[in-house]
């Protein structure tokens, strides 16, 4: 999977946000699939070092289960997203499923915002999408923190040679993404710090 979205994909879907132009040196850090004891609480504390903001996209069960992290990252001064209920694929379920999904979110995950998981969508689900939200968010940079095969230091250096002012950046607040992303994520925030970036909700 490449870092940066291919041109085609942005054309299929015009109605989504990719990137935010920005004319001052400001970037847009996300965090997937929290939130969760084990994890958020420790990327917010390192963004709150660095005076960096971040919006998180909340898978909605993870909510149910772990209100008080969810307040959590409200009373930080953190912006949330929806990210399904169940963290549901879009290509392996049904229509009716993966939007009832989508709305049982809601009942959990404030914000108005919305990123489906793994990026799957349909060009023909963006309507109901744009009707329940304000923005539907995708990314100009991915980190790939995900991934079992990359060191701290390739996460890193994905980020510091790709991003760009208005860039939107995803990371996963996981326990998968952990291993790398407890030794990455300082360093990013410091190298954006230092650049003259600064690191702000999307809205």
């Amino acid at each position: 999977m490449k870092v940066r979205p291919p041109l085609l994909l942005r054309w299929m879907f015009p109605g989504t946000t990719w990137r935010i132009p920005e004319k001052e040196k400001r970037v847009y850090i996300t965090f997937d699939d929290g939130p969760i004891p084990e994890v958020t609480p420790r990327v917010v504390e390192m963004l709150n070092k660095y005076g960096a903001k971040a919006t998180f996209f909340c898978v909605g069960d993870n909510v149910r289960k772990h209100p008080e992290v969810y307040s959590m990252l409200i009373n930080n001064g953190m912006a949330t997203g929806n990210h399904t209920y169940s963290h549901l694929k879009a290509w392996q379920s049904s229509k009716s499923e993966y939007f009832s999904d989508i709305k049982k979110g809601k009942h959990y995950i404030g914000g108005n915002l919305y990123r489906p998981p793994h990026g799957q969508l349909y060009p023909w689900y963006i309507g109901f999408l744009k009707r329940n939200f304000s923005k539907v968010v995708m990314w100009d940079l991915l980190s790939q923190d995900w991934k079992n095969d990359l060191s701290a230091d390739d996460i890193y250096k994905n980020v510091i040679r790709n991003v760009r002012s208005g860039s939107i950046i995803v990371f996963h607040d996981s326990l998968k993404a952990w291993p790398r992303l407890e030794t990455a994520l300082p360093l990013t925030l410091e190298f954006l710090k230092r650049e003259g970036y600064s690191m702000e909700i999307i809205q």
